[in-house]
């Protein structure tokens, strides 16, 4: 197996004792609450996909900034890692959405990141960051108070596609539906993705060219969102795929390893 697919192997490990120990009727009954305890805290559970879709068209280009202690990789990327003061740092820098690593094996994260940046009142568009191989992590999603979650097109087939986007759409979620080549940018379209992500990082094998990004632009209808993920390092990397036509780029690494995320963000905005 290549990374991802071990990675989506471990995943669906996880996933099946975690339905053991909560069948999903029961996380329903979960969900309810937690919708119940968001309203609360002065969140719309309803608008939470389309707060997400909004930060990511509302400028020219706009920034997801990512929340990531390691990866499979670089190992382990900040040694200090506190993700709410993370979040935080974000939001005064000016981020548009921020993403939320919660695969726990390969990228040391954890579901309860995004509910303590919830539970702290920080209130930006979020994207759960994991590798979803079952409908029971939407939910989950859902319960941890995110406004989006990944769909991976190199680890689901088009049925689950279609299904998974959308329970999103049903629950309120919005869904990055993350692609590599022309033949996934097709099948997610078909398959009804209104949020194009390209992953300049070939998951398979870890190469990294924003050019993916570049040679992909023209296969993405202009009413849909589009994401550039990965290997974004730079103002000029950023220009390029402005240029392109990408609505937003999320960025990981560049940010998690800067001691001055403000500073850093008004740069890669060219400010």
């Amino acid at each position: 197996m290549n990374i991802l697919e071990e990675i989506a192997e471990k995943t669906k490990e996880r996933i099946e004792k975690r339905k053991q120990e909560r069948p999903l009727d029961k996380l329903f009954e979960t969900m309810d609450y937690s919708e119940d305890g968001c309203r609360a805290r002065g969140l719309r559970t309803d608008t939470w996909g389309k707060e997400f879709e909004k930060a990511l068209t509302r400028n020219k280009i706009n920034f997801i900034c990512e929340i990531k202690k390691a990866s499979p990789s670089k190992g382990v990327i900040c040694e200090n890692f506190a993700p709410v003061k993370i979040a935080e740092e974000y939001v005064e820098a000016g981020a548009d959405a921020i993403s939320v690593l919660t695969e726990p094996y390969y990228f040391q994260g954890d579901d309860k990141y995004l509910c303590d940046i919830i539970e702290n009142q920080i209130y930006i568009p979020a994207l759960r960051k994991d590798f979803i191989v079952d409908k029971y992590m939407i939910y989950e999603a859902k319960i941890f108070c995110a406004n989006a979650v990944l769909l991976i097109c190199a680890i689901l087939d088009d049925k689950q596609l279609t299904q998974y986007i959308r329970i999103a759409d049903r629950i309120g979620l919005a869904a990055l539906v993350e692609t590599h080549d022309e033949t996934e940018v097709k099948r997610a379209l078909d398959c009804g993705a209104e949020i194009i992500g390209v992953n300049n990082r070939d998951l398979k094998t870890f190469n990294v060219d924003i050019s993916t990004s570049e040679k992909l632009r023209k296969y993405i209808p202009d009413d849909k969102i589009f994401v550039s993920e990965s290997g974004i390092k730079t103002r000029e990397d950023v220009k390029r795929l402005e240029e392109t036509g990408v609505n937003a780029v999320l960025i990981g690494e560049t940010l998690m390893r800067s001691n001055n995320k403000k500073a850093e963000l008004k740069k890669l905005r060219g400010e």
